[in-house]
């Protein structure tokens, strides 16, 4: 199985600081270069060759921090197992795939992806990507403890989120979102400076595109039961919560 091809713990590093990385590709020789690459870098790593694997793994393994899932697999593609994969982990996800059309990056985000990785890629950008996700998830950490507003509730402590009685299914990086619009509700968020607070300076040009595709799917999440709109797009500007 290849869930036993595990990076050994870097020497010297405290286990709290060696971030838990699942790869799950149907290369088997992909898979082991990856456990081996990013375990030199400090990554604990566990290997699935498939989604079924993955999903086993996932609830075994609590402590996986970031997901790296190949589009391309026999069976079940990766976009599907996204979906599937988001009712039982909030793990920024960071997607792998061959093809580089704008649409396939869409469907990628729309399913619930994180970040998107074009094959082949450099060993250095994956790494930067993936502690990029892990810093963003932890910021996510208490700051002020529940906000709300409307109807809407977020705990930061707890990582849920509601609308009126209803949990919100989020992904992290809808979660960050909808978080820095409750801390400031009523007020016009700028495009360029959500993006900042989210994906941060080194990736504001590459999540440019992003922004929008995220902002949908928590619109959609938010009105599920055609509950009222409430983010709504100041044209030119940014985005605001308001009734």
């Amino acid at each position: 199985m290849s869930n036993k091809l595990r990076a050994p713990a870097t020497p010297g590093l405290p286990l709290e600081d060696q971030p838990q990385v699942l790869i799950v590709d149907d290369d088997k020789s992909l898979l082991a270069a990856l456990n081996l690459a990013l375990g030199r870098r400090g990554f604990r790593v566990c290997t699935a060759d498939g989604p079924g694997e993955a999903f086993e793994l996932i609830q075994r393994e609590p402590s996986i921090e970031l997901i790296v899932l190949d589009v391309m697999m026999p069976g079940m593609d990766g976009v599907t197992a996204l979906r599937l994969l988001r009712n039982s982990t909030s793990a920024p996800v960071l997607m792998l795939s061959a093809r580089d059309a704008v649409v396939d990056r869409l469907a990628g985000f729309e399913a619930g992806a994180d970040d998107y990785l074009v094959k082949p890629f450099d060993l250095d950008e994956l790494v930067a990507r993936l502690l990029a996700l892990r810093r963003r998830a932890r910021e996510r950490q208490p700051i002020s403890g529940e906000h709300t507003y409307a109807d809407v509730s977020l705990d930061d402590r707890t990582w849920v989120a509601r609308r009126g009685d209803r949990e919100l299914s989020l992904t992290p990086t809808e979660f960050r979102i909808l978080q820095i619009l409750l801390e400031a509700p009523e007020t016009v968020h700028k495009r360029d400076d959500l993006i900042l607070s989210v994906w941060g300076p080194a990736w504001a040009d590459s999540a440019s595109g992003s922004l929008e595709v995220h902002i949908a799917n928590l619109r959609q999440k938010l009105e599920g039961e055609g509950q009222p709109r409430l983010i709504h797009t100041v044209r030119g500007i940014g985005y605001v919560l308001k009734e």
